[in-house]
């Protein structure tokens, strides 16, 4: 797992706003310093992704010391590892929240697995 820096601001009369100086675009914002920062594993999650599927390469975590920090709250914000096969495993849920992540995961379109290795990299 690697730790990104991202940038978090927030202009007087606006939600705050976090960046990532490794990855120019990517962007999150949030009325609280909490919700940006939970918002800003997604934002940089979901990035990455779509780097990986057009075949460009992920870049090392920036020095502190090389990025303009002015004015912004400093956060790091860590990425699960994008390599590796995929492993099969057996897990215990209660009842309820398995039939609650399965609704999810319809809802949004993906697999049991997928929605769970969702929420896992989002709370990483």
């Amino acid at each position: 797992m690697r730790n990104y820096i991202a940038l978090v601001r927030k202009d007087p009369d606006s939600a705050f706003g976090v960046e990532f100086p490794d990855f120019p675009g990517c962007i999150s914002a949030g009325d609280t310093l909490d919700e940006v920062v939970r918002g800003a594993g997604e934002s940089l999650q979901l990035h990455v992704e779509g780097m990986i599927e057009d075949g460009e390469a992920i870049p090392e975590p920036s020095a502190l010391d090389s990025i303009d920090t002015t004015e912004a709250v400093v956060t790091l914000v860590p990425l699960a590892d994008q390599k590796g096969r995929a492993v099969r495993l057996n897990i215990t849920l209660e009842e309820g929240l398995l039939r609650a992540v399965d609704e999810a995961a319809n809802r949004l379109g993906k697999t049991r697995s997928a929605f769970l290795a969702d929420a896992a990299r989002a709370a990483l």
